[in-house]
């Protein structure tokens, strides 16, 4: 039986310069770095980044996956984010299901959304 999602990788041709956008983005430095492959670590997930000899270029296909991260308070991130020089492709909005989603692309074009989840009060 599947237990839960165990992390996601990011595969680029362009290591150098994922690695900076994302410890940017996080804020943090990664678990470790391997080579060409790095990996962050967020309680039991894994967020990683490395190269791969079938990718060139950007995605094709931006919207087929997007990751999501978690925050606390959306507009807080959304402000820091901005801040950094991220040009953002959806402002944080209200979702049907309560919570707020705001959405991002990085420099090989993946999508990231930043969702605030629904609190129960």
């Amino acid at each position: 039986m599947i237990s839960g999602v165990a992390g996601t990788i990011i595969w680029t041709e362009n290591f150098p310069k994922l690695l900076r956008f994302y410890q940017m983005i996080f804020a943090s430095e990664p678990k470790s770095i391997k080579g060409q492959f790095a990996s962050f670590d967020f309680g039991s997930t894994k967020f990683g980044l490395g190269t791969h000899s079938e990718i060139e270029g950007v995605s094709k296909e931006k919207f087929r996956v997007m990751i999501n991260l978690n925050t606390k308070d959306i507009f807080d991130e959304y402000r820091r984010i901005k801040d950094l020089g991220v040009k953002f492709i959806r402002v944080p909005e209200k979702e049907n299901w309560g919570g707020w989603v705001a959405t991002f692309l990085d420099p090989d074009h993946n999508v990231i959304q930043l969702i605030q989840q629904f609190d129960v009060e």
